[in-house]
């Protein structure tokens, strides 16, 4: 694929990973502040919704081309990288709370940053790449 398909599709990528961040960012500070959830509860909540609104964006707007010919091992695989960015973002959210004394808003704004390159990386290789078509079958 032509690198300005690639930036292409990280643009969209990033807007896309922008309203799922305002949906993920304001759900954290719902739950956090008005129904006084402890802010990594909230954090993983949010991040879900966050998580449902990017697959639903990327698949109709951003990437084409699908590695996963079944679409419930795709979603399956978006969630997994979903998820291990989940323990990313916690991990980060974590540390600069309660080490660097950030407030959490701000925690889960640099957190965010290394999550869009790291779920962009790993989601445009494994399941939307041009260069190979993967046959998951189901049992």
């Amino acid at each position: 694929m032509p690198i300005y398909l690639v930036i292409q599709q990280f643009a969209r990528y990033v807007l896309v990973g922008g309203l799922a961040f305002m949906v993920d960012f304001t759900a954290l500070f719902f739950l956090t502040e008005s129904l006084e959830f402890h802010y990594l509860v909230s954090a993983s909540i949010a991040f879900l919704l966050g998580l449902v609104t990017n697959y639903l964006l990327c698949i109709s707007w951003i990437f084409h081309h699908r590695t996963v010919s079944n679409r419930l091992h795709e979603f399956i695989i978006f969630s997994l990288v979903g998820i291990a960015g989940l323990l990313l973002n916690n991990l980060l959210i974590f540390l600069l709370t309660e080490f660097v004394s950030f407030h959490y808003l701000m925690s889960k704004a640099v957190a965010a940053a290394v999550i869009l390159v790291f779920n962009f990386s790993l989601r445009r290789s494994l399941l939307f790449a041009e260069t190979q078509k993967m046959q998951l079958k189901t049992p």
